[in-house]
């Protein structure tokens, strides 16, 4: 009996190494895009161009590097359950296309703190970034696609009072130079510069003669990180809201949506963009007069006064908390109306925002048109690039520039989670039309102690703090992450 046990043992142990055998052997045959490997824990099927686990794991991972999940859908499949989680990228997306498509093009990369000028998709030069904008202050290189529309051997700031030698110009006040210098000849030395990209002197010249008007500009501000979700694949919540998403900003990960590529009115979210085209296109230092026709849109603002003459960042406040309609036309009067309309359209285009346009400054017209995944596009970007934004949404201090004309204390913020301690900022809206809508960036944290910020994003919502609580608590119980309180 003993010898017979030994023997049925070994019998058993053989016939599975040779199934295991096999099956390593003939399935890259049989499908080249699967294969099959032991582990210390389960039987484990991965697949080969996605690099996630398709069966026999004891939970829900993905094992490899982000560039093997840059993109589409990452399908994951537990116990036979499948999981799909989108994943938005538009960067990768973007960079993708142009190489795909063969195009010359600069990509700014400060990951790496590279300018690389491609040729025909292919790295032709590359050279070191010295200094960038604070993404932490007003002065953020902004990140997005853009193209080359002059140069010129000797620029000068007239905000830093300083010539930009080999300077070429991508968008707003924003160029690529060599380093800067005064009147004396002094070179400016500083950890930051105020938005721009400076290149050294030795190496400025290479990037100018290869930078032709009309290139397109790629500029990556962060790579996006490789974060794994546990799903439960629990009900999905009840809402109001005709579409959503919920999403990790820093992976481009999906959590929820519904109908998020449908296009609809916005409402005062609009004036989210509207902050952001003025701030990169104004010296935050300057001023305006206002005038009766600036006053004459939806809403009254105390404060606020024919004749009266406000910065740029003192009318900020009282558009992003108050969501001031008057607020946000005296913004357009220093650009001109139109101007500023045409260049919050023109913006999201290069935030890759396909199926975003903007017909006034403030959200009133229901001509202001997005999804809520273009709106996913714009949290992310002003979240890397235009923080100071969201603190005054959230009611936090920000350089001004000199003393406030608007008490911020008297100032009625709107922003329906501004008291929350992982509120990191975002806005309301409402139009008839629209009905509710809102956007808002959470800080999350996972089991294993990481906090990352997370947007939700609701349009055509008839309770839009209830739909909102109702989508975070799913989120968090679906995922096992928590809102950081």
């Amino acid at each position: 009996m003993f010898n017979f046990e030994k023997w049925l043992f070994g019998f058993v142990v053989l016939s599975s190494l040779s199934a295991i055998l096999s099956i390593a052997v003939f399935s890259p045959v049989l499908n080249k895009d699967k294969w099959l490997t032991l582990t210390d824990k389960a039987l484990v099927v991965f697949d080969l161009k996605s690099k996630v686990v398709l069966s026999g794991a004891e939970d829900v991972r993905v094992f490899e590097p982000v560039d093997w999940v840059e993109r589409g859908t990452v399908q994951v499949i537990d116990e036979g359950s499948p999981v799909n989680f989108k994943v938005w990228r538009p960067h990768v997306e973007a960079k993708e296309d142009l190489v795909k498509k063969k195009l010359d093009f600069l990509e700014i990369n400060f990951p790496t703190s590279r300018i690389i000028k491609h040729k025909s998709g292919q790295p032709e030069l590359e050279k070191n970034i010295l200094t960038a904008g604070d993404p932490q202050g007003w002065g953020g290189t902004p990140a997005g696609l853009y193209n080359v529309l002059s140069k010129n051997e000797k620029s000068f700031s007239v905000s830093s009072s300083a010539y930009m030698p080999y300077a070429v110009h991508f968008y707003g006040k924003y160029f690529i130079h060599g380093e800067p210098y005064l009147a004396t000849g002094d070179k400016i030395d500083s950890v930051y510069s105020g938005g721009c990209i400076r290149v050294a002197d030795k190496d400025v010249q290479n990037i100018f003669t290869v930078s032709d008007v009309g290139l397109p500009v790629l500029v990556i501000d962060k790579d996006y990180v490789n974060r794994s979700f546990i799903a439960k694949d629990l009900p999905k919540p009840k809402v109001s809201a005709k579409s959503f998403a919920v999403v990790d900003l820093e992976s481009g990960v999906v959590l929820a949506d519904k109908e998020a590529e449908t296009k609809r009115p916005v409402a005062s979210i609009t004036k989210l963009m509207t902050a952001v085209v003025v701030a990169e296109n104004i010296d935050l230092r300057k001023g305006v007069y206002v005038t009766d026709a600036m006053l004459e849109a939806y809403g009254t603002t105390a404060g606020l006064n024919n004749g009266g003459f406000y910065k740029v960042v003192e009318l900020f406040h009282p558009l992003l908390t108050e969501s001031s309609n008057d607020a946000a036309e005296v913004l357009t009067g220093f650009l001109g109306r139109e101007t500023t309309i045409n260049l919050m359209t023109e913006k999201a285009k290069s935030l890759f925002m396909a199926d975003t346009s903007f017909a006034d400054p403030s959200g009133f017209d229901k001509d202001n048109i997005s999804t809520a995944k273009d709106l996913t596009f714009l949290a992310r970007y002003i979240y890397n690039n235009r923080k100071p934004i969201l603190d005054i949404t959230a009611g936090r201090k920000v350089t001004t520039f000199g003393p406030m004309q608007f008490e911020v204390s008297n100032l009625v913020n709107k922003n329906s989670f501004k008291n929350d301690v992982g509120f990191i900022g975002g806005k309301t809206g409402f139009i008839n039309d629209a009905r509710n809508t809102g956007l808002f960036i959470f800080k999350m944290k996972n089991s294993l102690g990481e906090e990352f910020p997370v947007v939700v994003t609701v349009l055509g919502s008839e309770s839009l703090k209830q739909d909102t609580e109702k989508l975070l608590e799913w989120v968090e119980e679906e995922y096992e992450i928590k809102r950081v309180r």
